[in-house]
């Protein structure tokens, strides 16, 4: 019989609902919101249960390099590979048993957020409200909609992004770290799409002062192709890598679906060099780039 996360966790996931106070409607008002440390070491047990001993962060004298250039005031953002909704909670957790200034860089990190995060469910809104975030509204959920409900949503949409711009150029050279999904959504094996890059993505980060590329490897929660709550779960040593050539000032033009020399979501996964050399991962991910995008084609829609 396989393990979901429903029928491992099921008492874990009923505190995280109830302790979890996030609006489940967001607005131009409340994009930027806290994470919650009442929830923190509920998603902790239940990734900690599932990582096998030898989990751990390599490179991690590297995000000690970039938090120390965010503090002096420096813009970093981190690309984080995107395979399940625990994979914030698997990196934070990896970092802060890491010791140094592991504590430090988790509590720096501000993710960004697809605003589905906090109105469709209310599981992935309770994980999601543990980790401070600043909440958009990616452009890619107007498609699809009729155009009496685009009527309304579009205005919403340029109202919200705007806020989260404010927000993100306020918070980015406070010594935080911007987190940031690439790839965006949780890489599907059924869907090819999945796999890749989006192009919008080159603007974004070509905005920051520094980046940090960080692979993941390991498989924890397996998606499904159900609702989320029926991923499968399972034990394996969980890593975070970090490239010691994806650490870079002055990000150059890249093409669609590059990351500073690197390119996401090839058939071996994670951060792949162009010359053919593989980065660390065992997965890839899409679509929260798009949410990025957002800021910069939320005039056009």
């Amino acid at each position: 019989m396989i393990e979901t996360l429903t029928t491992t966790f099921q008492n874990e996931i009923r505190s995280a609902v109830s302790l979890a106070k996030a609006s489940t409607v967001i607005t131009k008002d409340n994009v930027y919101q806290e994470g919650d440390a009442n929830i923190v070491p509920i998603l902790d047990s239940m990734a900690g249960s599932l990582m096998l001993p030898g989990s751990g962060v390599d490179g991690m004298e590297h995000l000690e390099e970039l938090l120390a250039k965010a503090e002096s005031g420096k813009s970093c953002v981190l690309l984080l590979e995107h395979y399940s909704n625990l994979d914030l909670t698997i990196f934070s957790l990896l970092v802060r048993q890491a010791g140094g200034r592991g504590e430090d860089i988790a509590n720096a990190l501000i993710a960004i957020a697809g605003a589905k995060l906090n109105e469709d469910n209310p599981v992935v809104a309770a994980f999601a409200s543990a980790y401070t975030r600043i909440v958009i509204y990616p452009s890619g959920y107007l498609k699809g909609l009729s155009p009496e409900k685009k009527q309304v949503e579009i205005p919403r949409s340029l109202s919200i992004n705007r806020a989260a711009m404010k927000a993100l150029e306020e918070k980015r050279t406070q010594g935080r770290l911007v987190l940031v999904f690439p790839a965006g959504t949780r890489y599907r094996p059924w869907d090819p799409s999945t796999k890749k890059g989006v192009r919008e993505i080159d603007s974004y980060i070509k905005s920051f002062d520094y980046m940090c590329c960080v692979a993941l490897n390991g498989e924890i929660l397996h998606v499904q192709q159900t609702d989320m709550m029926n991923d499968a779960v399972s034990k394996d040593i969980s890593k975070g890598y970090r490239r010691p050539d994806t650490f870079m000032r002055g990000i150059p033009q890249q093409s669609q679906g590059e990351c500073g020399g690197h390119r996401y979501g090839q058939e071996t996964g994670g951060c792949r060099r162009n010359n053919g050399g593989t980065g660390s991962s065992a997965r890839r991910g899409r679509k929260e780039a798009q949410q990025l995008a957002s800021y910069e084609q939320g005039e056009k829609l």
